[in-house]
């Protein structure tokens, strides 16, 4: 119990009580550490038992330096007369001097305090002490407090891997709580600090070219305004490394002196003894720099230095180093080129592209990695390597922030480069951008994987002068499809070449041809809308791509190869000025689409793989609206002051899906009207139909009026076989919401009475349509009904509900 663990350099006394996270990297510095294991601080260790079982004797601040084993600094504190007081009521806060700190520092200065103990001694430990208690957690990340020399300020450092510095002197042990007070040991001894950054630099002399260029860039006075800075300064000697020309340029700009100030500016206080391993750090000047350790010394990207580190000041740090950082912001565009990109640079100057750039012209590099540079390349005619070239240098300057899908970018050269924004790359042309762009004074630079080929041509011409893609062609025309092949745009095609269709015959050709729905489907399979190069697929996945048919394409990109829909695509990214071309060995096509001829699917599944086509009996495909054909109207213009025979043609191109205008013709005068009549031979077709009515039925009543004495005529019909018929030959018009027939009175003489005395009641007329019926075929007729009526059953007096009336039994 109450072990603490710590990581000790090998080889070296230096222990860090630092974050668990720092150790999985087994190093410090960069030179291996070990982690150990010590009491915790207040515990103790006992004879026999494991860890630190036993509390500490807690003794005031005096005592407490003898158990951190403090040496030194408890003989000056007895020395210098500080012991009654650090022995006496009180709290305070100890940053006691280890004896291997007082040993590292000058001997001179050491001497000085020990011969005037009265004074500069006791005012030097004063200095590491505050009146009041303080532990490591209350020690926050630039904190400020007042020491008991004359108030002046101690700076507090606390990092996020566990260190803590006081005036960038690294507490070692920590937390040895005394009764009047608490005791860290420190790795250094600290001296009071008064001067700011801009003091430093204007009185050493060797700074003094530093405090020139400070002072030009209008940035002096900032580094004497309160802060947390860390300045990594270069010494007189370092500038002197540079060129004359290189600082003639320098000082004329005063915005590149601003810059360079700022790259060698931090707005943290970076102490030496808190870097434990390389981190990155935002300079003032927006970009990072790298600072880290090599055993004792510190590096700046990688590269050591730093002569002279921790000069502490009230608002900040200084670290001088014997060079000068450099900043891309700058630099000349030029300037920007790396080792990896040389043979880039050592052309362009070579065949004179750099001599033609002005420096006061803002420009943008496209810059290729040396292994672009083949030996195919390296051997071509300089002529043509100057025109490539050109093709890598814009006339503009454009970060890489600024450029955006469907950008059109000029070229030293006068040709216009594509730009292409995909989901995880930008590319141009055919070659896409890599890490590591930068920006200059007066330009930007932006590494590429490979040479750029600007497009030439359309994809029609490239297909006919490739000579491997006349069946396609041929194809591409039975369609109807060439223009597309010819007309401005962007699109993505995937060419089957001739040797994926050579075992098609003629026959077969023609049975593809037959069906020009079916051609266009197979064909406009192999198109997609937009530009999509190899390099801008996403990697590892399938990247679906919407094809002009309306399925889908699997293109999967990896290993620096490309599969559709799983067949190798053997050469790609073959630039054209409305797309880029892939090619196939093998015809493509849509797997949910099926087919609903043998002939064909017998055919498909000769000429695709790795598809499982489905057959439909009679399906046929549809067609395909060509709205992304462009259609063109050519007007010849003739002028009367020109020479018969000089025509000028204007081409127009018409976007989008046409339009239809609907035109009415009016024609005055009366309708002519033409009446035919078709004779039909043969017996007639009866069709018999059944009408079904839902609802409740409508009954309409009639009450006819005889005047006179009724007459009755009773009528006795012998109707022989299964069916029988009624003919009528006139329509009789009905009147009255409720038309009822009586049929027979048979002698009811008051029935007829009181219908004649309530009066006729007249409604809407309607006409009846009388009943035929040929007695021959001996059915009754069932329009009016639901079901056929029996024979044998009479017929009804009242007809059913889809009746609008009832039946009038009427003498033959």
């Amino acid at each position: 119990p109450n072990v603490c663990a710590l990581q000790q350099v090998v080889g070296t006394k230096k222990k860090y009580f630092s974050t668990c996270r720092n150790w999985y990297q087994g190093a410090i510095c960069g030179k291996k550490a070990t982690v150990l294991y010590e009491c915790c601080p207040g515990y103790m260790k006992l004879e026999g038992m494991r860890g630190c079982p036993a509390v500490a004797p807690i003794d005031n601040v005096y005592g407490t330096l003898g158990l951190v084993n403090a040496i030194t600094t408890q003989q000056y504190s007895a020395l210098s007369k500080l012991k009654e007081e650090i022995e006496g009521s009180g709290s305070y806060t100890f940053f006691a001097p280890s004896n291997e700190a007082w040993d590292l520092l000058d001997t001179e200065v050491r001497n000085a305090l020990v011969s005037n103990v009265n004074i500069e001694l006791y005012n030097a430990l004063h200095y590491h002490m505050i009146n009041k208690r303080l532990l490591t957690k209350d020690l926050r990340n630039g904190l400020t407090v007042s020491s008991m020399y004359n108030d002046l300020n101690l700076h507090i450092n606390h990092y996020p891997n566990g260190v803590v510095t006081v005036n960038c002197a690294r507490i070692i042990h920590g937390n040895q709580v005394a009764t009047n007070g608490v005791v860290h040991v420190i790795d250094r001894v600290i001296t009071a600090v008064g001067n700011t950054i801009q003091d430093v630099i204007e009185v050493d002399d060797e700074l003094s070219s530093l405090s020139t260029i400070a002072t030009a860039s209008g940035l002096m006075d900032k580094l004497g305004q309160p802060g947390h800075f860390t300045l990594f300064a270069p010494t007189n000697d370092a500038f002197n490394k540079l060129d004359g020309d290189h600082m003639e340029r320098l000082m004329a700009d005063k915005g590149v002196l601003k810059a360079l100030l700022n790259y060698h500016l931090l707005d943290s206080v970076q102490c030496s003894e808190a870097i434990m391993t390389g981190t990155s750090y935002e300079t003032l000047e927006g970009t990072n720099i790298e600072i880290g350790c090599d055993g004792d010394s510190l590096t700046v990207n990688g590269v050591k230095m730093v002569l002279k580190k921790d000069i502490v000041t009230t608002n900040g740090v200084i670290h001088l180093i014997d060079e000068v950082l450099m900043p891309d912001s700058a630099k000349q565009v030029m300037e920007l080129v790396g080792q990896s990109q040389s043979t880039f640079s050592d052309m362009v100057s070579e065949l004179g592209l750099a001599a033609a750039m002005r420096p006061q012209a803002e420009y943008t590099l496209l810059v290729p990695l040396n292994v672009a540079f083949n030996d195919e390349v390296m051997s071509m005619d300089q002529r043509f390597l100057k025109i490539i070239l050109e093709n890598h240098i814009l006339k503009s300057k454009i970060v890489l922030s600024q450029l955006y899908n469907g950008q059109r970018l000029e070229t030293l050269g006068g040709k216009f480069l594509r730009v292409f924004v995909y989901r995880t790359a930008v590319c141009i042309e055919n070659a896409c951008l890599i890490r590591g762009s930068k920006e200059g004074r007066n330009g930007a630079l932006h590494l590429m994987r490979t040479l750029i080929k600007p497009a030439e041509s359309t994809m029609f011409k490239l297909l006919t002068e490739h000579g491997g893609f006349k069946i396609f062609l041929s194809l591409m025309e039975a369609a109807g499809l060439t223009d597309l092949l010819k007309q401005e745009g962007d699109f993505t095609l995937f060419a089957p070449t001739d040797e994926a269709l050579a075992g098609l015959s003629q026959r077969e050709l023609s049975i593809l041809k037959s069906d020009p729905n079916a051609l266009k489907a197979i064909l406009l399979y192999h198109f997609s809308k937009g530009i999509f190069i190899g390099g801008g697929l996403e990697g590892g996945v399938t990247n679906l791509l919407k094809t002009l048919q309306g399925s889908n394409l699997k293109v999967l990109f990896a290993n620096n190869s490309m599969q559709v829909n799983s067949v190798q695509v053997p050469d790609s990214d073959l630039m054209a000025t409305n797309g880029v071309i892939h090619f196939v060995k093998t015809l493509l096509y849509p797997e949910d689409t099926p087919v609903g001829s043998q002939e064909l699917l017998t055919l498909l599944k000769r000429i695709t793989r790795f598809i499982k086509i489905k057959y439909v009996s009679g399906y046929r495909f549809k067609e395909i609206p060509l709205t992304f054909i462009k259609r063109i109207i050519t007007v010849n213009l003739c002028n009367s002051g020109t020479v018969p025979g000089d025509v000028t043609k204007v081409t127009r191109i018409i976007h989008g899906e046409p339009s239809v205008t609907k035109v009415t013709r009016v024609i005055e005068g009366d309708p002519s009207f033409t009446k035919v009549t078709r004779v039909i031979e043969g017996e007639p077709s009866i069709t018999k139909v059944t009408r079904v009515i839902e609802g409740e039925p409508s009954i309409t009543k009639v009450t006819r009026v005889i005047e006179g004495e009724p007459s009755i005529t009773k009528v006795t019909r012998v109707i022989e076989g299964p069916a029988y018929m009624v003919r009528s030959s006139s329509n009789m018009e009905l009147h009255g919401p409720q038309t009822e027939f009586i049929t027979s009175f048979d002698g009811d003489s008051e029935k007829l009475t009181k219908l004649i005395q309530e009066g006729p009641r007249r409604t809407s007329g309607r006409r009846v349509p009388a009943l035929r019926v040929a007695r021959r075929h001996r059915q009754t007729p069932t329009s009016m009904y639901r079901g056929q009526q029996s024979p044998n059953k009479p017929i009804p007096t009242q007809m059913p509900q889809q009746s609008p009336c009832k039946y009038l039994n009427r003498a033959p």
